[in-house]
C-alpha cells in the first residue's frame, strides 16, 4: 500500500511539474485576442465558483470574519497581483521568460526576510545562491537583448517582476498569518474575491472588451487554466506534498520554466536558444541552493 501511494505521488508531482508549465503557454494563447486582465478575472471567476459550489454543497461554512481578511489580503497578493499581473505580462513576453521570473520568488521570499524579519538562518550558501540566480537572469536577458523585442516587451517584464514580488510577500504572509481554512476551499475564496478586484482593474485600465467578443479559442484557453491548472494539478501539488518529501514535492518549481519554454517553442514559436536554456539552468541552480540552504541551516 505504501509502495502504491508514493508511486502515485511521484505521478501527482510529475502531473503537476508538466501541467503548471503548460498554463504558461496555455495563458499566452488565452491573451492573444483578449487583454490579460480580463483572462485572468474570468479564469478565476469561474474556477472560484465552481470550487465554492463544491464546498457548499459538502457543508462547509461561511469563513468566519477573521478567516476572510486573511482570504482577502490573501487574494491581493496571491491571485489579483501575482495571478493578473503574469498573466498580462504574458501579451508582452515569452512565456518561458514568464515562468523564469516567476520562479525567482523563492529568492525574494529570501531577500524580503533578509531585510525585514531575518526569520530564516542564512548561511554563505545562501548568498551564494543569490549571485547565481541573478547572474542566470542577467544571462537571459543579455541573450535577449540581440534580438529585436515586441513593443511593451520591458512593460510585460515589469508586469512579470509586479507579479514574482506579490507572490514573495503572499507566501511570507501565509507563511506567518495561519488559519485553519481547507486549502481548496481557502483557494476558491480567494479566486472569487480576486475577480471582482481583477474585473474593476481591468475596467479602469481599459484592459476589457465585451464578453461576447472573446472568442473561442480564448474560451478554450480559460477552460484548460481552470480544469487543468487550477483544480486537478492543485489537487496533485496537494497529494504530493502530502505524501513525499517537502525537498522532492517543490522540485516542481525547478521544472516548470523548463517545460514551459520547451512548450512555448514547440506551439508558439517563441525563441528558444542554447544561451536561453543555459541562463535558465544557472537561474535555476541559484534558486536551489538558496532554498537549500535555508532548509538547511
Amino acid at each position: 500500500m505504501q509502495t502504491s501511494i508514493k508511486n502515485k505521488a511521484y505521478l501527482s508531482l510529475t502531473a503537476t511539474s508538466i501541467i503548471w508549465g503548460t498554463t504558461w503557454v496555455a495563458s499566452r494563447i488565452g491573451v492573444e485576442d483578449v487583454p490579460g486582465l480580463q483572462v485572468s478575472y474570468l479564469r478565476q471567476f469561474l474556477a472560484g465558483c465552481i470550487l465554492l459550489t463544491f464546498y457548499f454543497i459538502k457543508g462547509e461554512k461561511l469563513p468566519t470574519w477573521p478567516q476572510f481578511r486573511w482570504l482577502f489580503v490573501l487574494s491581493i497578493f496571491m491571485f489579483v497581483l501575482a495571478n493578473g499581473f503574469s498573466t498580462w505580462s504574458v501579451k508582452y513576453i515569452p512565456s518561458g521568460l514568464a515562468s523564469l521570473i516567476s520562479a525567482l520568488a523563492p529568492i525574494f521570499v529570501v531577500l524580503i526576510d533578509l531585510v525585514f524579519f531575518r526569520q530564516f538562518k542564512n548561511s554563505g550558501l545562501t548568498y551564494v545562491g543569490l549571485f547565481i540566480g541573478f547572474a542566470g537572469v542577467g544571462l537571459v536577458f543579455y541573450e535577449n537583448a540581440f534580438h529585436q523585442q515586441p513593443e511593451g516587451y520591458f512593460l510585460g517584464v515589469i508586469y512579470g517582476l509586479i507579479a514574482m514580488l506579490a507572490w514573495s510577500i503572499g507566501t511570507i504572509f501565509l507563511t506567518r498569518n495561519k488559519y485553519n481554512v481547507n486549502p481548496y476551499y481557502a483557494m476558491g475564496w480567494q479566486m472569487f474575491l480576486s475577480s471582482f478586484m481583477i474585473f474593476a482593474l481591468a475596467k479602469v485600465t481599459g484592459n476589457d472588451i465585451p464578453v461576447s467578443e472573446v472568442p473561442l479559442k480564448t474560451w478554450g484557453a480559460i477552460a484548460y487554466l481552470i480544469i487543468a491548472g487550477s483544480v486537478f494539478a492543485f489537487a496533485a501539488f496537494i497529494y504530493s506534498i502530502k505524501h513525499l518529501p517537502v525537498a522532492i514535492a517543490s522540485l516542481y518549481a525547478y521544472i516548470n520554466p523548463i517545460v514551459a519554454m520547451i512548450c512555448g517553442t514547440l506551439i508558439l514559436d517563441e525563441p528558444f536558444t542554447l544561451n536561453l536554456l543555459l541562463g535558465a539552468v544557472v537561474t535555476l541552480v541559484g534558486v536551489y541552493l538558496v532554498n537549500y540552504s535555508v532548509k538547511k541551516v
